[in-house]
C-alpha cells in the first residue's frame, strides 16, 4: 500500500515522503496513529496545501523534545530488587520498571520509549540507558539497581 507520511517515521522516511509499506503495517499502525495517510490524489492535494503548517508543527515537536531531553538527561533512577549474594536479581528490571521510576521522579515517559538494547537488567549495579523522546532525540539516563535490605 502506498502512503504519504505525515511525520518522520524511523527508517521509513520523513514528512511528506511517499512510501510503499505492507498493508497490515499501514492499516494497524501508521494510519490509526496519524503517522500516515493513504496516498490518493485527494490526500496528496490536501497534504500539499497543509505542508508548511505540518512542517512547523514538526519543528515545534522537535524543539519541545530537545528541551525535555535536556531536563531528563542525567537523571538517576534507583530501583530496589531482591538479589542473591552474587549480585544476580531474583527476576529482572524491565523498561516498565524504569518508566515507572522516571514517573516517580516527575518525568512523563512511556515504557516503549525506554531503550534496553541488552534486554532487561539482571544484575545489581549501574547501567546507562537511552530514552527516545522523538525519532531524532535521545536522552541518556542512569539506572541504579540495588539489593533490597531485609527487615527482621
Amino acid at each position: 500500500m502506498q502512503v504519504i507520511l505525515m511525520e518522520k517515521v524511523g527508517t521509513l522516511g520523513g514528512l511528506g515522503d511517499l512510501v510503499k509499506v505492507k498493508d497490515g503495517y499501514a492499516r494497524n499502525f501508521l494510519i490509526p496513529k496519524g503517522k500516515a495517510k493513504r496516498a490518493t490524489p485527494a490526500t496528496m492535494k490536501e497534504f500539499e496545501a497543509k505542508r508548511a503548517e505540518l512542517e512547523g508543527a514538526a519543528a515545534e515537536k522537535l524543539a519541545a523534545a530537545q528541551a525535555y531531553a535536556e531536563r531528563l538527561g542525567g537523571a538517576v533512577v534507583r530501583i530496589e530488587r531482591k538479589a542473591g549474594v552474587d549480585g544476580r536479581l531474583f527476576g529482572s528490571v524491565s523498561n516498565f520498571d524504569v518508566a515507572d521510576g522516571l514517573r516517580a521522579l516527575g518525568f512523563a515517559v512511556e515504557k516503549s520509549d525506554v531503550r534496553m538494547p541488552a534486554g532487561p537488567l539482571k544484575m545489581i549495579g549501574e547501567s546507562q540507558l537511552e530514552v527516545s523522546l522523538h525519532s531524532d532525540v535521545l536522552a541518556t539516563i542512569t539506572v541504579t539497581v540495588v539489593a533490597e535490605q531485609f527487615k527482621l
